[in-house]
């Protein structure tokens, strides 16, 4: 294991996750290719919503709940399958982002806020 990694590769977890458009997004969740992950508290979604078939984890919660070496992980997450990220503005689901890749999800995005997911026609359940 080397010890000492490229320079480059120091701080790669602070890489921003890939953005994924919500058209897209709303297309994989669809076709059952991709979690979709809402990280807003729950007072947000009381009071908007959330994207269909969206899990609700917050922000604080992430860890306890999305991390597969937790006993409380989520039994429908799969460090395996793409997930999607969303919050208000899309700068909680930046750092959710950040946290599950460095659990070793392999594929993991963030779309934004509630807004693009319902601007690109994703429906929202209240």
């Amino acid at each position: 294991m080397d010890r000492n990694p490229e320079p480059s590769q120091m701080f790669s977890f602070l890489k921003p996750a890939p953005r994924l458009s919500a058209a897209e997004a709303v297309a994989r969740v669809r076709a059952g290719d991709l979690t979709l992950i809402d990280v807003r508290d729950g007072g947000e979604i009381a009071a908007t919503g959330r994207a269909a078939g969206a899990l609700h984890v917050p922000l604080a919660a992430l860890r306890m709940k999305c991390d597969p070496a937790s006993p409380e992980c989520l039994p429908g997450l799969s460090t395996e399958k793409a997930v999607a990220l969303y919050c208000a503005s899309g700068a909680r689901s930046a750092m959710a982002a950040r946290a599950l890749t460095a659990m070793g999800y392999r594929e993991v995005h963030n779309i934004g806020g509630l807004h693009h997911w319902q601007a690109a026609g994703g429906a929202v359940t209240r």
